[in-house]
């Protein structure tokens, strides 16, 4: 899949833009804060719905515009197809467009342009916070399955109404009746999150061990073992059994829950641990093997991804490579021979033997 043209209006600080690429290797070369980042968050935007900054559709808008838009023209699924998104500043709902046809969701456009994204903060992703570990698992769910998106988004729905039902259960204590009504719901979807999660970090688990044998010469044993509530013991169980797992857990927690005001337990705490050779990153991992297993982890969502759709995702490098050792970058390059790659940096001389070189400045094209 190529994306072949961005057309950009009002989205960060473009006010108005249009690039053409190369179905090859693309790089984007600037000083620091002329807008390289939001052009790659452009990209995987137009390809998922998603932001991997904003937690509003508004922050992407322009200062003082009403509305932006964000438009690509991509070659994908062996023919030639148009995304398009219109985002307000205000509370107005945004508007999804594939080939001049308006959707309802995100998940009708799944498949056409799938982007892996890698930036600096992902090769400490593994030293992190759960937080963040959970956020990109869930980027790359989401492209996977739309269902997945979907449950996720009532997922968190769901959970921002039990939260209100317990700070305010002080002041009203009949809010508290229909605590076990939302608690019945919450593990229904949660049940379904666990049961996509499993298989998916089974499968990221096994394409990162190959990609990290690779990588460090076949001297360390990567694992990746995913982490849900403790009252599930076989996250790979029926929805069924999960749902009661997790409904048996929440009934523990009421008394905890109700007294603290706040939603102690649940998929929304999830986290995966990766282990070298049995010794955990998170604690014991040194600098240099924490950044190999991340790129493991980021190669391995490529090829499920490229796997899933049948053409390889278009690689997004936000600035990674300065951040790499020799060899790291050495690595990496030889692992982006084929599909579409945009490549950050604030060196213009540095890889510009690798493809096409756009400059940017100040939200702009520099010519």
């Amino acid at each position: 899949m190529i994306l072949k043209d961005l057309q950009l209006r009002n989205f960060r600080n473009y006010e108005e833009v249009k690039l053409d690429f190369e179905p090859g290797v693309n790089l984007i070369v600037g000083d620091n804060a002329q807008g390289k980042t939001n052009l790659l968050e452009a990209i995987s935007y137009l390809g998922s719905g998603r932001s991997f900054r904003a937690q509003k559709t508004a922050e992407m808008v322009r200062f003082g515009a009403d509305f932006g838009e964000v438009c690509g023209n991509v070659f994908s699924q062996e023919r030639d197809q148009n995304l398009r998104f219109v985002l307000f500043s205000g509370s107005r709902p945004r508007q999804i467009w594939r080939n001049g046809a308006k959707k309802k969701t995100a998940g009708e456009i799944a498949g056409v342009l799938p982007t892996v994204l890698f930036c600096p903060e992902d090769l400490m992703v593994l030293k992190t916070g759960a937080s963040s570990r959970r956020r990109m698992g869930d980027q790359v769910l989401c492209q996977l399955r739309p269902n997945y998106d979907a449950a996720l988004t009532e997922y968190n729905r769901i959970l921002d109404q039990k939260s209100r039902i317990l700070k305010d259960h002080f002041d009203n204590p009949a809010l508290l009746d229909i605590l076990p009504d939302y608690n019945t719901r919450l593990c229904q979807v949660g049940a379904l999150l666990i049961s996509y999660r499993a298989r998916f970090y089974d499968s990221l688990g096994k394409s990162a061990e190959k990609f990290h044998s690779q990588f460090s010469g076949g001297v360390e044993n990567f694992t990746l073992d995913y982490k849900t509530v403790s009252s599930v013991k076989d996250p790979f169980a029926p929805v069924s059994q999960l749902t009661q797992d997790l409904l048996d857990h929440l009934d523990r927690h009421y008394r905890a829950e109700v007294e603290t005001a706040q939603c102690l337990t649940g998929p929304h705490k999830d986290d995966f641990t990766v282990c070298l050779s049995g010794i955990d990153l998170k604690s014991y991992g040194s600098q240099g093997q924490t950044r190999t297993a991340a790129i493991s982890l980021k190669l391995a969502q490529r090829e499920l991804m490229g796997r899933e759709w049948g053409e390889e995702p278009v690689l997004l490098l936000d600035d990674v490579l300065s951040e790499l050792d020799p060899g790291r970058q050495d690595f990496v390059l030889n692992q982006i021979v084929s599909g579409q790659v945009f490549i950050t940096c604030c060196e213009p001389g540095r890889f510009t033997k690798l493809g096409k070189t756009i400059e940017i400045s100040k939200g702009a094209v520099k010519i």
